[in-house]
């Protein structure tokens, strides 16, 4: 066994399932399968025998349900986990709570019916294990590690520039983040007063969860916090959540600002991508605007983030030490510093 993999435990009931997580696995040279179980129990006695650097877990399963063991692991020995769900009807709010307790991300299974979203979803469900593999909670560190080619934000708009308005009444703040996210943002988000300027977020999601998500927000909130729609406009005391597995873009027409939603490749091994958000608010928002970039694994972001700060924007990374995982806000400093 190669020291530097990851050795990830697939738990799940589907047998369809395993096979197809365990297929994935093996063509990523990052990962190893220590094991696969069909519920919880199984999976208890083989983390007897050998602790898993990840476990990738299902919801739904048979005599322990996901969520239940999920908090068992949590309180007993944290491990780092994905909880991977279809996230349709009630498995939306259940997979959303497994986060609160604990998940350090959640993907949606991968639709092997189609050959495009299998092979996207390959490259998410190996990049979300490799983040997990990294999070606080498990203290083991891995080197740097080779990805596969990637897209930049040049595939959705490209990087021409477009002068804003050199002052404006209203401010745009963008944020961007990925794994451990759900919390930074709900952080920040919670405290902020009514009158706060238009927000547009980023936040590396599956499709279906970034609505329960914006959802749950706005029950907490002071301020309004809505999933994303095409050509909604930016405006004081609202946070507009980008869907998953599309891009969002903010736009300017006159004063007003709004955004748009749109298909497109994946940005940075990302739909939404945080790089494409930055961009558009570079070109028209200039230094009417804010970035922040938030924790999460890869460099999603870091390169808009400076072309914000090129354009007058005032730039802010979270720091370090609460981070989940100082991947995003670290290359963003550091190219910052350049």
């Amino acid at each position: 066994m190669e020291k530097d993999k990851v050795r990830v435990l697939i738990v799940d009931d589907s047998a369809v399932v395993r096979r197809v997580l365990t297929q994935i696995f093996e063509s990523d040279k990052r990962i190893e399968v220590m094991g696969a179980a069909a519920d919880p129990f199984y999976a208890a006695e083989k983390i007897r025998k050998e602790i898993p650097d990840v476990i990738t877990l299902d919801v739904e399963m048979p005599r322990m349900d996901g969520i239940t063991f999920l908090r068992k692991i949590m309180t007993q020995h944290p491990i780092p986990i994905v909880v991977i769900s279809s996230l349709t009807g009630e498995g939306t709010q259940t997979a959303f709570k497994a986060m609160e307790y604990g998940a350090v991300d959640i993907i949606t299974k991968p639709k092997v019916s189609t050959r495009e979203f299998f092979e996207e979803s390959s490259v998410i469900i190996c990049d979300a294990v490799i983040a997990a593999s990294k999070a606080k909670l498990k203290r083991k560190k891995y080197e740097k590690l080779n990805v596969t080619p990637k897209h930049n934000a040049d595939v959705i708009i490209k990087n021409t520039p477009v002068k804003s308005m050199i002052e404006t009444t209203e401010k745009v703040v963008a944020i961007g983040a990925s794994t451990g996210g759900t919390e930074a943002i709900k952080d920040l988000l919670e405290f902020l007063p009514a009158d706060s300027p238009g927000i547009v977020i980023v936040q590396h999601m599956p499709e279906n969860f970034t609505r329960s998500f914006a959802e749950r927000l706005n029950t907490i909130c002071a301020i309004d916090v809505k999933e994303a729609q095409n050509n909604d406009t930016v405006i004081r005391g609202r946070a507009l959540i980008a869907p998953g597995n599309k891009h969002i873009l903010l736009r300017r027409s006159g004063a007003r600002y709004f955004v748009e939603v749109k298909e497109g490749p994946l940005v940075n091994r990302h739909r939404p991508s945080v790089d494409v958000l930055f961009r558009a608010t570079a070109r028209y928002a200039g230094k009417n605007a804010i970035g922040i970039i938030l924790t999460g694994m890869g460099d999603d972001g870091a390169k808009g983030l400076l072309e914000m700060k090129d354009a007058g924007a005032k730039t802010i990374a979270q720091d370090e030490e609460s981070c989940v995982v100082f991947g995003m806000p670290k290359e963003a400093i550091k190219i910052a510093s350049c």
